[in-house]
């Protein structure tokens, strides 16, 4: 049999690797969030021959005195421009500067104004829907495992480990944001909303497993019964998540345009994610809990400093 649980300290030192970087970053830019947050207007437009630099773009803006203006250039060749918030008339004289400064028709695609009061209670109602979530799923674990000894540590698992997947989704964020000017939307939240859904999903099957188990194998060591409810479950879990989901994602990334491409990514990510900590990063907590490892990790260090 596939020995998974032994190697749980490697992979949760992966999943530091992977989470710490994007903290960091996190810590030293903080997120990038975008006018549905923060309140501002999003002006996406085609232009009818060549789309000009950026920098051209920025400096009409700021003619008309806008100068917090972010200027991207899409795969399909238009111009998507994210400012404060501006006025009917300032969003009309932009358009008409656009054609006139580059002589060529300009169609809009996509115009968003969101004011920063409106902002501000997005943000609140965002926070407010992920700290929900997150307590329905503390109340459920629990009462879905009231049969089995030590019912409130699986619950709290699935909990860390759920924060494990909302970590990598944050961490990618902010590295997206920082090295490709990805920005923090409603999709986003969406994409957050999601991935927490399908991670407890996940976690409940490897513990049900685990649960069954126990009734079965009682003279099995924890650790060799949990072991055991992995490989039972592995299959199942990777093959239903690349079957039915990440494939699916994978291809939206791939040719689903700019619009949807970070959304896909960050779901692809996040929901991979979900799966990864199912099998290795909560059940391997749970046999650190039960084995109450923690109580020996230093002791082979503190017998070196005695002798």
């Amino acid at each position: 049999m596939i020995n998974l649980i032994n190697k749980r300290y490697y992979l949760f030192l992966l999943s530091m690797l992977i989470i710490v970087p994007g903290m960091v970053v996190l810590a030293v830019k903080g997120l990038p969030l975008s006018i549905d947050f923060t309140g501002g207007t999003m002006l996406e437009v085609k232009f009818e021959t060549q789309s000009p630099q950026p920098a051209d773009v920025i400096s009409v803006y700021k003619d008309l005195g806008v100068d917090d203006v972010l200027v991207q250039t899409t795969s399909e060749g238009t111009i998507v421009a994210r400012s404060s918030f501006l006025a009917d008339a300032v969003r009309s004289q932009i358009v008409d500067a656009l054609s006139k400064r580059f002589n060529q028709n300009v169609t809009v695609l996509k115009l968003d104004s969101v004011g920063p009061s409106v902002g501000q209670e997005v943000t609140q109602k965002a926070a407010l829907a992920v700290a929900v979530a997150a307590i329905i799923v503390v109340l459920y674990m629990p009462f879905a495992f009231r049969g089995v000894d030590h019912a409130l540590r699986y619950g709290i698992c699935a909990i860390i480990a759920m924060i494990h997947d909302v970590a990598i989704v944050i961490s990618l964020g902010a590295i997206g944001g920082h090295f490709w000017g990805w920005q923090i939307d409603s999709l986003y939240l969406t994409a957050v909303l999601t991935v927490i859904g399908f991670s407890v999903q996940d976690k409940i099957v490897v513990f049900d497993r685990v649960r069954e188990n126990s009734r079965i194998f009682r003279r099995l060591d924890f650790e060799t019964l949990v072991n055991h409810s992995i490989v039972q479950t592995l299959q199942r879990s990777i093959n239903t998540q690349l079957m039915t989901v990440e494939f699916m994602l994978l291809a939206l990334a791939l040719f689903g345009g700019v619009t949807l491409r970070e959304f896909a990514v960050i779901l692809l990510v996040g929901l991979l994610s979900g799966t990864y900590s199912s099998i290795f990063i909560a059940a391997p907590i749970l046999v650190v809990w039960e084995k109450r490892e923690w109580q020996t990790w230093f002791r082979r260090k503190d017998s070196q400093l005695s002798a």
